[in-house]
């Protein structure tokens, strides 16, 4: 499969990409796990069905030392017992904020108060811009049809 677009060498998309990932660092900033962040932007990923995001986030766990049971267990997060429940706060906010036209109310107040239990407000708004910014990569992939499946960890930052 060919993109249908090269983000990288493309001057307008190129400069919106250096932006978006200016962007993403705010999350990284300001306190919340890593792992936390990756594990997010997988299950965000999967749920809006980006191949390119679920092969990176997916290596790039494992490369970070995750294991595979929780790697391979985050879309079924509800059931499994590997997680924090700071983590299960940030997969649930993650959920609801991505599947918005699923719910008529968007995100319910018994997930963001959940969320506020466990994150201070600077990290509850850095989890909703870690939120913002996959959600926006998965679209950027899938309109592009960017293949998967050969990405290296480490590759993209």
């Amino acid at each position: 499969m060919d993109a249908r677009l090269d983000l990288f060498n493309n001057p307008v998309i190129g400069k919106f990409i250096k932006h978006l990932n200016s962007a993403a660092m705010v999350a990284t900033s300001v306190g919340i796990p890593k792992s936390t962040l990756e594990l997010l932007e997988l299950r965000v990923s999967q749920i809006n069905g980006c191949a390119v995001c679920v092969d990176m986030h997916s290596k790039d766990l494992a490369h970070h030392g995750e294991t595979p049971v929780r790697i391979n267990l985050v879309a079924t997060w509800r059931e499994a017992t590997v997680y924090t429940d700071a983590e299960r706060a940030a997969l649930a906010l993650a959920e609801e904020s991505t599947r918005i036209a699923d719910a008529a109310g968007g995100v319910s107040d018994e997930v963001w108060l959940n969320a506020a239990k466990h994150y201070n407000e600077e990290q509850l708004a850095g989890l909703i811009a870690a939120i913002g910014g996959i959600n926006t990569w998965n679209r950027i992939n899938i309109i592009t049809q960017q293949p998967a499946g050969d990405y290296v960890p480490g590759q993209w930052g």
